[in-house]
Formats: structure tokens, C-alpha cells, sequence
């Protein structure tokens, strides 16, 4: 247990723990609050605007995200997440303003939706790549798991809160709520010890960084595989604000209440899934390929419960294998990556497992309420088998894996590349000169 919360005994990561703690609440908070909203408020119950909003949202990471990865090799990255944490604030509170004024239309959210995704394409690469400055290289993948670890308990506290909330208050108060959260980022940040913080190099000024950066990845087959295979469960599986919403809408015939349970239920996977990876030293492509599979499978089966009860209760190994699938790819990406290059590495990273939601979230909208709620769940569950199953092929082929199954030992299915190979071969030689030593020293 020690071991899974060990970059706690940081002082500055704590701080950022704490404070993305609140934040993590009050955002999922709101995103429940707005989807209820434009679903029940401001349409006719459309999965379609729905779906609009959220691909809005999304759809600068398609853009801006690599100019968000070029500021955080460049600038100050503690100065610009106070920067993007105080717009997001704004954001919340000028939303917030409207609906409770009674003045918020549907073209309101959308362009609120549209100017929260600005912000997020800048804010997302720095505070990935911020996560490195807090800790030192060994407790990295640590980091990385206790994020995801405050991003889900947040997400199984704040639906339900969301949903209470609304059922008394309506949505308005929570986008308010969530303004006030980001004050315990901003003021993390500021108490931070900048003499304790491990600073990344920045790189300087120079035409072509992002080109740079680019080729960078398309270098990197490793890191192409991740991408590929995130981005399109990405774009078709990890919907759950759209999807969970017109299930229990319109499948189980829920309210705002139930809508929120489902999530954070689901959160309760997700949190297992982080703390888990919070504990694992090396992540490795084959963990993201396996959790994208098994996502797939769980989804599948989540699409087919016919009541709420047993819906509610597959989110949680959904949950839990959509998170070890996004956490080891997340960690894999940034300790593969050259520290100079890591801020447009992850910004190409995000921007590809991000920015296809505006892709995915319309066309999955648009299933649902051309078929029904249970097809939507069903496109992200066959993407997922299909693309890693494809991408476990491929590395078959190409990297040269040799994959062995053993009943009677763990782990039971292995995966062997060309460098562990020659690792083990050098080990083996290693211990077969310490013996061979051993013996000349016992006949001497």
C-alpha cells in the first residue's frame, strides 16, 4: 500500500494532489450538469446535441493542442497552469451567470463548450508533462497513476453530487461550484516550493519545433501504436457522458439522480484501475493493448444488461479497463520520451485521444437516436476489440514478439520482444560468469 502512494511524500506533488482534487469534483460536477442540461433543458431530449457539445468541447485539441505542447517546452509551466486554471474558472462562472439568470440557450453552451476546449487544448500538455517537475524520474509512473487516481475519485464523488444537486437546486449552482474549485489549483500552485521542483529543459525559440516534434512520433512505432489504438477508442468507446445519458434516459426511463449514480459507479472501476497502475514500475504497450480489448469485451456486455441495476454494475469494469488502458499509455508516452521533446510529444498524444471526440461524439449521438442508446455503447465496445486486436497483430508481425500462454505460471500470457530477449540474454550471461567465477574461486 505504501508503494501506491509514494510520490505523496512529495511536498509539492501533495499540494498538486490536493488541489486537483477539488477541481476534479467540481469538473465532473459540471459535466454532468451540462449534458442534463442541453439533454432535458434545452432540447428534446437529443443525444445528437448532446453529442454536439461534447465533439465542441474536443474540437480544439484537434488544433491547438500542438501550439499547448510547444508552450510547455518553452515557457514556465507552473505560471502558464495558473494562467489556464484561472480562465477555466471564468469559463465556469460565466455559464454558471446565464443559467441562473434564465438567459441560456442552446447556442450559449455551444460556445461555452467551444472556448472551455481552447483553454483545456493549452492546459492539458502542460499539466501531463508539469507532473515530471513535481517528482523525480523513478516516481514518475507513480504520479501518473495517483492523477488518474484524483481524477476518478473526483468522478465517483462528483456525478452523484451533480445529480442531488440538480434534482434541488437545478444545474445552474454547480457550474458556479465549479468556478470555485479551480481556487484550490490556482493556490497549490502558488504554495508550491520552487527550489524542490525537478524543472524540465525548456527549448528555445526556433522555426519548425512543431514539425520537429512530429517527426519525433512518426519515428517512434511504439508510441504510433498507442495513438492509434487511444485515439479510436478515444473517439467511439469512451463516451460515457452521451452514452450513460440516453441509457438512462431513454432505456431505463431515469432521472438526473440515477444519470449521476452511473457515474460515479463506473468511478469505482476507474479508481481501482488507477491505484493499480499507481503501483506498476514499468507500463509496457502490451498492457495498453490488452486493457483497450478488455475494454471492448465489458462494453459489449455493458450494451446488452436489460436492467439499470446490471448496467450500473458493468460500468465497473468498464471503468476499470478504460483507466489501466489510458494511465499505461500515459505513462508509457512520457518516460519513452526525450525530456526535451515531452511537452509536444504528449500535446500530439492528447491531441489525437481528445480532439477525435469531436469526431466519435456526433456520429455515437447520431446512433443512438437513429438505432437506440444500446448501439452507441455498442459502436466503442467493437471499435476497441477491433483496432487492438489489428494492433496486437501488427506488432506481432513487426516487432518480432514471440507470445507464449503457460496454465501452471504467472504471468500466464507473455509477450517477448527482440530487447528483452537480449536483455535476458545478457542477464543470463551475466550469471553464468558470476558462477563460472564461483567455481574458480572454490578450486582455487
Amino acid at each position: 500500500m505504501r508503494s501506491t502512494f509514494d510520490s505523496l511524500k512529495f511536498f509539492n506533488y501533495r499540494m498538486w494532489f490536493a488541489g486537483a482534487l477539488v477541481a476534479n469534483v467540481g469538473t465532473w460536477m459540471q459535466r454532468v450538469a451540462q449534458d442534463w442540461l442541453v439533454l432535458t433543458v434545452l432540447s428534446d431530449d437529443s443525444g445528437l446535441a448532446v453529442g454536439i457539445v461534447t465533439g465542441l468541447q474536443f474540437l480544439p485539441m484537434l488544433l491547438l493542442s500542438p501550439f499547448g505542447g510547444l508552450l510547455a517546452d518553452r515557457l514556465p509551466r507552473r505560471k502558464l497552469l495558473i494562467g489556464t486554471q484561472t480562465a477555466l474558472g471564468l469559463l465556469a462562472a460565466g455559464l454558471g451567470v446565464l443559467v441562473l439568470g434564465g438567459h441560456a440557450q442552446l447556442w450559449h453552451v455551444y460556445v461555452f463548450a467551444l472556448a472551455l476546449g481552447v483553454v483545456t487544448a493549452l492546459d492539458n500538455p502542460v499539466r501531463q508533462t508539469f507532473v515530471a517537475e513535481m517528482v523525480p524520474p523513478a516516481s514518475l509512473p507513480n504520479a501518473v497513476g495517483l492523477n488518474s487516481a484524483s481524477f476518478n475519485a473526483a468522478r465517483l464523488i462528483g456525478p452523484g453530487i451533480s445529480g442531488l444537486l440538480i434534482a434541488v437546486v437545478g444545474p445552474g449552482w454547480i457550474f458556479i461550484i465549479n468556478a470555485v474549485s479551480f481556487a484550490a489549483t490556482i493556490l497549490s500552485l502558488t504554495l508550491m516550493r520552487r527550489d524542490e521542483l525537478h524543472e524540465l529543459p525548456h527549448t528555445s525559440r526556433g522555426r519548425g519545433q512543431i514539425r520537429e516534434g512530429l517527426r519525433y512520433v512518426q519515428g517512434r512505432s511504439d508510441i504510433v501504436t498507442i495513438v492509434v489504438v487511444v485515439g479510436v477508442v478515444g473517439a467511439l468507446g469512451l463516451n460515457f457522458q452521451l452514452t450513460s445519458a440516453v441509457m438512462a434516459r431513454e432505456i431505463f426511463d431515469k432521472g438526473a439522480g440515477e444519470y449521476g449514480v452511473l457515474g460515479s459507479i463506473m468511478a469505482i472501476g476507474s479508481l481501482g484501475g488507477a491505484l493499480l497502475a499507481a503501483r506498476r514500475k514499468q507500463p509496457r504497450v502490451r498492457l495498453v493493448l490488452g486493457a483497450a480489448f478488455a475494454f471492448g469485451v465489458a462494453s459489449g456486455l455493458m450494451a446488452i444488461m436489460p436492467t439499470y441495476e446490471l448496467y450500473a454494475l458493468m460500468t465497473i469494469p468498464v471503468g476499470f479497463a478504460s483507466l489501466t488502458m489510458m494511465t499505461a499509455a500515459n505513462a508509457t508516452v512520457q518516460m519513452s520520451t526525450d525530456p526535451v521533446m515531452r511537452g509536444r510529444v504528449m500535446s500530439l498524444y492528447m491531441m489525437v485521444f481528445l480532439g477525435t471526440t469531436p469526431i466519435g461524439a456526433p456520429v455515437v449521438g447520431w446512433v443512438a437516436e437513429t438505432f437506440n442508446a444500446r448501439w452507441a455503447v455498442g459502436v466503442g465496445a467493437i471499435s476497441a476489440m477491433v483496432v487492438s486486436a489489428a494492433a496486437a497483430v501488427w506488432v506481432k508481425r513487426h516487432w518480432e514478439v514471440e507470445v507464449t500462454y503457460r496454465l501452471r505460471h504467472r504471468p500466464h500470457l507473455r509477450m517477448v520482444g527482440p530487447t528483452e530477449r537480449a536483455h535476458s540474454r545478457e542477464e543470463a550471461k551475466a550469471r553464468l560468469g558470476a558462477s563460472d567465477a564461483q567455481n574458480a574461486t572454490g578450486l582455487a
